[in-house]
């Protein structure tokens, strides 16, 4: 690390336009869904992204049967859950939430749920003892 950056406060190092505003610009991944792509006979690629703290606290709020499909809502940047092509009310299809539950077996919602919280900057080490001197 050179010496300009060394006697650069914490302050002024957050301050740095490198630095993203992480409520906007959150880490994001593409992963396979081995499952479904060996049923659809191509790959089944979702897109996940990191939560913002405001929707860490909504998914922590929601029941706990329910917070890993609240997760995969959240984070899931592709497919959108919400399509209107995902719904079906006459097949007890009615909220994102549902098709979540109908399109996934249990293990690939969790699963999915821990990438986006490791996106999130849980589930691994985000800090780093400091030794002095």
């Amino acid at each position: 690390m050179s010496d300009d950056l060394k006697n650069l406060s914490v302050l002024e190092l957050l301050l740095k336009p490198e630095l993203p505003d992480v409520r906007k610009v959150l880490p994001e991944k593409q992963v396979e869904v081995a499952r479904l792509s060996e049923l659809a006979g191509t790959p089944v690629v979702f897109t996940l992204r990191g939560l913002s703290y405001d929707q860490v606290r909504q998914v922590q709020e929601k029941p706990r049967s329910d917070q890993a499909a609240f997760g995969v809502l959240y984070g899931c940047v592709s497919p959108k859950w919400g399509d209107a092509a995902l719904l079906d009310k006459n097949k007890g299809i009615a909220t994102p939430v549902d098709a979540i539950k109908a399109r996934l077996i249990s293990g690939e919602i969790d699963e999915l749920y821990m990438e986006i919280q490791q996106l999130s900057g849980y589930l691994r080490r985000t800090l780093g003892e400091v030794k002095n001197g």
